[in-house]
């Protein structure tokens, strides 16, 4: 596999500085190594950054860095666009608000080679607000609803050449969701299984289910982790920590099932800010989880000493 490593240094969709350095504290923490040593691979293509930022305005006036993420959304789609015609792209973020970018991105991809684009969005939000329902302004709570399709973005944010079915979306470890977000959801077919559903059922079984619908349909699957899918004992480096997150052993487990099924063709790894971190284990643990989606075994886990 070719791996593509793109770092995108976005802070502006979240309310806390610091996602800036998450590209740089994940190759600090070895990710090319760790790819390479796998038998892949890897060019990295350095950070992306934004030049012209629009004149762009919305009439709800919580919203925080609208023309930046406006910005940053147009280029990040094309970027994804292109790239994954190169290999696997792994987007190095930054906060989630990237994922406005990079999903359509990939999802014009997919169109071109004529299978469907599937995502499985592992977090804790839902990330399901549009312009006008967002009170807390912070625009990385807004992709899911923009790349679905979610009205309230004509204007304002890029034309979607293909939006993501909502029944192509699932999402896993959900634990905090506005109560204008629920009502959302309700009229899509996402679906949504929260930190409960995984505790009744065990998240193998959720997410086999899940990848033998990508399989039957012949699509191609985006994965996004958010840091905030684990739970914060740890994973501290998010400024959006909510407890009862996924544990250790369920997020490898997820990973290594994604690498079994050989379905996953591109990666977000967002919201991790190092300067909430405890000595970089945050950013070892995320290169860890992508060693496992990309083949790494717990047979080969290494051992830490710190």
């Amino acid at each position: 596999m070719h791996c593509r490593l793109i770092g995108i240094p976005l802070q502006d969709g979240a309310s806390r500085l610091g996602c800036e350095m998450g590209p740089s504290a994940l190759r600090v923490a070895g990710i090319r190594t760790a790819l390479e040593d796998l038998g892949h691979e890897v060019t990295d293509i350095g950070n992306v950054a934004i030049d012209d930022v629009p004149d762009v305005h919305h009439p709800n006036p919580a919203l925080r860095n609208l023309p930046q993420i406006v910005a940053w959304t147009q280029l990040l789609s094309e970027v994804a666009y292109h790239e994954s015609s190169k290999g696997m792209p792994i987007f190095l973020g930054g906060d989630h608000a990237l994922s406005a970018g990079t999903v359509p991105g990939v999802a014009r991809r997919a169109a071109e080679l004529g299978r469907p684009l599937f995502v499985l969005w592992l977090d804790a939000h839902t990330d399901f607000h549009s312009l006008d329902t967002t009170t807390s302004g912070n625009l990385h709570g807004l992709p899911v609803a923009y790349y679905t399709g979610r009205a309230g973005f004509d204007g304002y944010f890029p034309p979607l050449s293909h939006p993501v079915d909502p029944a192509n979306l699932c999402m896993i470890g959900i634990r905090s969701v506005d109560p204008a977000e629920r009502e959302a959801i309700k009229q899509t077919g996402v679906t949504v299984h929260d930190m409960r559903t995984i505790d009744e059922h065990g998240v193998a079984v959720l997410l086999r289910r899940f990848l033998e619908q990508v399989e039957a349909a012949n699509g191609l699957l985006h994965v996004s982790l958010d840091v905030d899918f684990l739970d914060p004992a740890i994973a501290p480096a998010v400024g959006t920590t909510v407890p009862g997150g996924a544990t250790f052993r369920e997020a490898h487990l997820v990973m290594e099932m994604l690498h079994d099924s050989c379905l996953v063709s591109s990666l977000d790894l967002v919201e991790l800010n190092p300067f909430l971190d405890e000595r970089g284990r945050t950013a070892t643990l995320l290169v860890d989880l992508t060693a496992s989606l990309m083949g790494r075994t717990v047979m080969d886990r290494p051992t830490r000493s710190y």
